[in-house]
């Protein structure tokens, strides 16, 4: 199946549908990880991104319901998250190799990068560490799963175009707050809640593509590339605070000449970032939601009536 929500089908069973699949997808993941921790624990992050994403579209509907999953999912993301910051330090280096080719040997870039793969080798939760936060982790999987089964969304669908429609603007609303603190304040932490809005804005836009007012494609495409740059971003940031906080690996001599290129990319990035993201944010997120939730009443009304005929 797919990460869409069905026009033709009520919203519970949907729902129910959708975050099924997605729970399977990271308990698979998870399993996968005992072999493959490094790509595999990223891509059951990613999976639980998606999941979190559809529990804040529909919340309006279940806010019980969905506060206490979007609880679940949160802690085994962070529990799994140590291996990943290891995997994105390394990362970052590539991409200043690769951005500032010129100045890799005076940074001494590749000695770096040396040095954060050894780190990451000692960085993670051992074997037997790890193995235990994936056996909780997947058993909490499987305690989403059974509870999912209590969901109840308004299937009706004027009321469930609302809920659609109230859980995108929340996401909206949220995205134009940290783009306005962004531009004001600049801290690490402003950016970082600007990605998160932005990630979970393009996963509604693939959860409503039925539904969203046209176009949605070349948005959802802007959304993702932005949701990928400040992604970016938020790994410097991460390298820099490392660096002067003189935290492990970046416990020796501070290493001046990366402070540099992560300063040059840091300024780069935050001028795109805030640039796109003005852009992709210009409109008013309560009249982007009445559009929505007006396609989506139509929509749904007519599939419930062909439903009827049928």
């Amino acid at each position: 199946m797919s990460f869409r929500i069905d026009p033709r089908l009520a919203l519970t069973g949907e729902t129910r549908r959708i975050a099924g699949e997605e729970i399977e997808k990271i308990a698979a993941h998870l399993n996968t990880a005992r072999d493959n921790p490094d790509k595999a624990l990223h891509k059951a992050r990613k999976r639980i991104k998606a999941l979190r994403a559809l529990l804040h579209l529909v919340w309006p509907g279940d806010e019980a319901f969905c506060r206490t999953e979007n609880d679940r999912y949160r802690a085994i993301s962070v529990s799994i998250a140590a291996p990943r910051q290891a995997t994105a330090l390394i990362e970052t280096i590539d991409r200043l190799a690769e951005d500032f080719a010129e100045n890799a040997a005076d940074a001494d870039l590749a000695g770096i990068r040396t040095m954060l793969v050894r780190h990451r080798a000692l960085a993670g939760h051992g074997d037997t560490g790890l193995s235990a936060v994936l056996d909780t982790a997947i058993a909490e999987c499987q305690a989403g799963f059974a509870a999912l089964q209590t969901l109840a969304l308004p299937d009706l669908p004027e009321n469930a175009a609302d809920v659609l429609a109230d859980g995108a603007l929340a996401t909206l609303r949220r995205a134009r707050k940290a783009l306005q603190q962004s531009r004001e304040r600049g801290e690490a932490d402003d950016f970082h809640d600007l990605r998160k809005a932005v990630k979970r804005h393009a996963a509604h836009l693939s959860l409503l593509r039925k539904l969203w007012p046209s176009p949605v494609k070349p948005r959802r495409e802007r959304a993702e590339a932005l949701g990928e740059s400040l992604g970016e971003l938020h790994d410097v940031f991460v390298m820099r605070q490392l660096i002067e906080a003189g935290e492990a690996p970046f416990d020796g001599p501070e290493p001046k000449h990366l402070v540099r290129l992560l300063k040059r990319s840091e300024k780069a990035l935050r001028k795109l970032c805030l640039a796109d993201a003005a852009e992709l944010f210009e409109d008013k997120p309560r009249r982007t939601a009445r559009r929505l939730a007006k396609k989506a009443r139509s929509d749904l009304g007519e599939n419930m009536a062909e439903t009827e005929v049928d």
